[in-house]
């Protein structure tokens, strides 16, 4: 393998994914990228020109998905529409990148005969109760529950059905929730760091109770690179690091390393639809594959996390009036 094809990769976990490729790996890479509000070619400001190409364009755009795809010796699939709050309010994008554009990728390598790692969540399995003590495993019953999760859904059953029907030779991975440098100010953590840098008070959906399962970024990136070098054909891997936390919890521990009082926050009205609990049952690719996070520290990943976006003001800052905007005009 030395030629890989990253979509999405100018996102928050793509472009992350190229860093980290750039730094383990001699492998070349091209992404193809959208270029929606999402994603940031600053992000990838510091990638060696030399092992790196761009190319901006659209996963449903069949003939540039198919030269990309046969001259990559494997695709890495990250693009997505991903903000669940965006796709209540405008569910059609979701549907066109998510389901569309992943069809038209792996038709593209399909016919080429290009390895294939698709991206997904774990959303797709709906969520827990929060005294359940039970995790999310590569068995568990898909129950979707917005339409981000479900197309996400119908994406990972796509490429079951390529795998089956067509020999189609891919990966899936479903992840917990991401965290780390470069993501977007409109995702909950970044949202709640940037509010405290600038002198508001975070804001929780509900009561906070909610619960997500956290991974640094740079343990998603490395999970990924573990299944497309060893991961088995046709075989899905969760991804996580046992760092489940409530909302609450996340934000009296990000106002309690910026120095503030804990209690610092303010309750709004809850979501519709808003899923309780989330958590991640890695041990089939800790067992399977060797991989292992190596961000155990949630405090510390989090206090990492705090010192980039207090030190990388100019890459947030643009995205931050608009953020803003968009939820004040939704109550939140």
């Amino acid at each position: 393998m030395q030629r890989i094809l990253v979509t999405g990769g100018a996102g928050f976990i793509g472009c992350n994914f190229v860093h980290f490729i750039m730094e383990h790996t001699p492998l070349h890479v091209t992404v193809l990228d959208k270029l929606t509000y999402a994603g940031n070619l600053q992000s990838l400001s510091e990638v060696p020109s030399a092992r790196f190409d761009f190319v901006k364009g659209d996963i449903c755009d069949g003939p540039l998905v198919e030269a990309l795809v046969s001259r990559a010796d494997a695709v890495v699939h990250f693009a997505a529409e991903s903000h669940n709050d965006n796709s209540l309010a405008e569910p059609r994008p979701f549907v066109d990148t998510n389901l569309v554009g992943t069809f038209t990728l792996i038709e593209a390598a399909r016919k080429s005969g290009t390895r294939f790692h698709h991206v997904s969540t774990d959303e797709v399995y709906g969520d827990l109760e929060l005294d359940d003590p039970r995790r999310f495993t590569e068995e568990s019953v898909y129950r979707p529950t917005s339409p981000y999760s479900a197309t996400k859904a119908g994406s990972d059953m796509l490429v079951r059905a390529w795998v089956r029907s067509f020999g189609l030779q891919a990966t899936i991975s479903n992840c917990s929730n991401n965290y780390g440098r470069f993501q977007h100010v409109e995702k909950f953590i970044p949202r709640q760091i940037t509010n405290i840098l600038d002198g508001a008070r975070p804001r929780l959906y509900g009561s906070g109770s909610n619960v997500r399962d956290w991974i640094h970024v740079e343990d998603h990136s490395s999970a990924v690179l573990t299944i497309l070098e060893r991961g088995d054909i046709g075989e899905t891997y969760l991804i996580g690091a046992d760092g489940e936390r409530s909302n609450r919890e996340v934000v009296e521990m990000l106002l309690a390393l910026t120095g503030h009082s804990p209690d610092a926050y303010d309750l709004v009205t809850d979501r519709p639809g808003h899923d309780l609990r989330y958590a991640i049952d890695s041990s089939k690719i800790r067992a399977e594959l060797g991989w292992a996070p190596q961000y155990s520290d949630f405090e510390a990943g989090l206090r990492s996390t705090v010192e980039w976006y207090r030190g990388n003001e100019h890459w947030w800052r643009p995205q931050k009036k608009a953020t803003e905007s968009k939820y004040a005009g939704q109550g939140h």
